[in-house]
């Protein structure tokens, strides 16, 4: 199986602020929508909350959501209460490819599995910043694609940057 990790961030490495995504670029969602429809998502349930609900849960993908509430159940959604789970879970679905999709605490557990990024870099500042992407070590990570800039519909800057774990 293979464990991609999905995510766009500032300048600063800030994926979000308040449980929000501090930018709208519509060709990042885009891009989402295209790696991650027809595999198994897995998020963290703070993630799953900032859905909108009318995105609730993602079409077109098994919702697998992380969380330590033993008590906690949402229409759509595979709950489960450990990142091996989640893993496995995802894995029964696509023996090919899982996607995990946030947040900050997620990508950090998760990390030492994967073996594709799938990196949005955003040309903004976010001032109040409190969700981090993990830093890319480039010793470990060799970039696969590296896109050129480009400017969003809404303005910011913004480039896709694909990477492969060395040796994996």
């Amino acid at each position: 199986m293979t464990v991609a990790l999905i995510w766009a961030q500032g300048n600063d490495g800030v994926i979000g602020r308040d449980n929000t995504i501090p930018w709208r670029v519509p060709e990042d969602a885009r891009h989402f929508r295209e790696r991650t429809t027809g595999h198994p998502v897995v998020m963290g349930r703070r993630t799953w909350d900032s859905l909108p609900e009318r995105f609730r849960p993602l079409p077109n993908r098994m919702n697998v959501v992380l969380t330590s509430d033993r008590a906690w159940t949402a229409e759509g959604a595979v709950v489960v209460h450990d990142l091996a789970d989640a893993l496995r879970r995802a894995a029964d679905a696509d023996p090919d490819l899982t996607v995990v999709m946030g947040g900050a605490q997620i990508y950090t557990a998760t990390m030492p599995f994967a073996d594709l990024l799938y990196v949005t870099e955003i040309d903004v500042d976010v001032p109040g910043g409190d969700a981090f992407a993990p830093v890319i070590d480039l010793s470990a990570w060799q970039p696969q694609d590296v896109g050129e800039w480009t400017t969003s519909e809404k303005g910011p800057r913004y480039r896709f940057c694909d990477y492969r774990r060395i040796g994996g």
